[in-house]
């Protein structure tokens, strides 16, 4: 198993967090301290062990830590709290056992209706369970030390942290008025983010409606698919809003893809029905739907190479057939859908979440020049900033060239004739990567 597949580039820097990964750079020691973890529980020295494993999950920001996770150490005791979105995790461990635990609520504020939920998650959990002390409900991790590995605490802790996070949110929307615990940690955007934020989203659902206006009137339910979609996983990657928003969101892209039994055309019309009570919802109700929080663990599992290709081979072969049948308003719509389908559904290794990264520059012009990035694609003269992509490219991948002998940056040969060229270049360019010679 690849632990880079877990955590976040080393060398790329971003301005502002996109997506729901780390969007941080790990450690440039991480894979040393990982080893050095290995070798100290092989030699039964656990708290070295547990302090180098806290190591190697830091990250940071333009150098400095983020403070994701902060290790006291005191004679036989390791503390440690670990941050993930909404949760906080306070734990120890001691030579013999470890013990963490993240605060939901107080007990005297869950109803009926919350501790139902508490109940039937606890059968939904590998590793943790929830349990009430005299004032809180709380969801716990123990872990003895016996037989101790790197792995064998590392998915424990995420498995924790993630549902932390998760149910924090999921109560926050769907039991409103319970008060959560441990939010000090949580910022709040500014107003020019937050308005940035609102501005586009009403300027993407303006120009989908226009765009769907285009669509031919009879058998366009595909097309209409394509564009809900892409909208949806857009606004979640760029926006990356929490709490309501979030939830609904993901909750209608779940069923989308889960139904089986409604109609295409059904599907399409309750997507766009949702789409237009975004529309209306007003900048203040808006506002209350984010935050800006440290993370220490990528949601997503690890998906094979393979299955990315072939997903990206599928949708390249939709969009020849589109071409064919001189649909041509639905083709940049596919090129994006295929990027942000795959940082919403996929768990990607760092190197490919950075390429689409830039791919979704380039497509995105005018998002990223309000948010101060450089333009790398001039939609008026349909000219591109060439240099400074193979440079972006460049400097994605010559970093993993040591671990990856066969990884090698392509902005030379992409296609810079128009953007619908550059995009389907681009994504051809991904399937050729070489993720397998690794060296040692």
């Amino acid at each position: 198993m690849s632990w880079f597949n877990f955590f976040t580039s080393k060398n790329i820097q971003k301005k502002q967090s996109f997506g729901r990964g780390i969007n941080a750079d790990v450690s440039k020691d991480e894979e040393e301290l990982f080893n050095k973890s290995y070798e100290s529980f092989e030699k039964k020295e656990v708290l070295d062990a547990y302090e180098y494993f806290f190591k190697s999950l830091e990250n940071f920001s333009n150098g400095i830590s983020n403070e994701n996770i902060i290790i006291t150490r005191e004679n036989e005791k390791l503390s440690f709290e670990i941050y993930q979105g909404t949760a906080k995790i306070s734990g120890y461990t001691t030579k013999e056992h470890l013990y963490a635990e993240s605060t939901l609520v107080k007990k005297s504020n869950a109803h009926v209706a919350l501790k139902r939920y508490i109940l039937e998650r606890n059968y939904q959990l590998t590793y943790i369970y929830y349990f009430a002390d005299e004032e809180y409900i709380k969801l716990k991790l123990y872990h003895d030390n016996i037989a101790i590995s790197p792995h064998k605490i590392f998915f424990p802790l995420r498995e924790l942290a993630l549902n932390a996070d998760f149910d924090k949110e999921y109560t926050r929307n769907e039991f409103t008025g319970i008060p959560l615990e441990d939010q000090s940690h949580l910022k709040e955007l500014s107003e020019d983010e937050l308005k940035i934020k609102y501005d586009y989203l009403h300027r993407w659902i303006k120009e989908l409606h226009n765009k769907i206006a285009t669509f031919p009137s009879n058998d366009n339910a595909g097309m209409q698919a394509f564009a809900y979609l892409s909208l949806l996983f857009k606004i979640d990657y760029l926006l990356v809003p929490k709490y309501e928003i979030y939830q609904k969101m993901s909750k209608k892209i779940a069923e989308y893809f889960g139904d089986e039994n409604n109609t295409t055309e059904a599907k399409n019309d309750e997507l766009n029905i949702y789409i237009n009570k975004l529309e209306n919802i007003s900048f203040e109700e808006f506002s209350t739907n984010f935050y800006e929080a440290k993370y220490t663990f990528n949601p997503t599992d690890t998906t094979s190479y393979e299955e990315i290709n072939i997903f990206i081979n599928d949708s390249l072969a939709k969009i020849r057939w589109y071409k064919n049948n001189r649909y041509v308003q639905i083709i940049p719509i596919i090129y994006e859908y295929i990027a942000f389908n795959i940082l919403y559904n996929f768990g990607i290794h760092p190197v490919l979440k950075e390429l689409l990264q830039i791919a979704i520059e380039v497509q995105n012009p005018d998002f990223f020049k309000a948010y101060g990035y450089p333009v790398l694609y001039n939609k008026k003269e349909n000219s591109f900033s060439k240099k400074l992509i193979i440079s972006k490219i460049e400097d994605t991948i010559v970093p993993f060239q040591k671990r990856f002998k066969s990884l090698k940056p392509f902005g030379e040969s992409l296609s810079y004739s128009s953007l619908n060229e550059f995009s389907n270049s681009f994504y051809l360019q991904i399937v050729e990567l070489d993720f397998e010679d690794i060296q040692s």
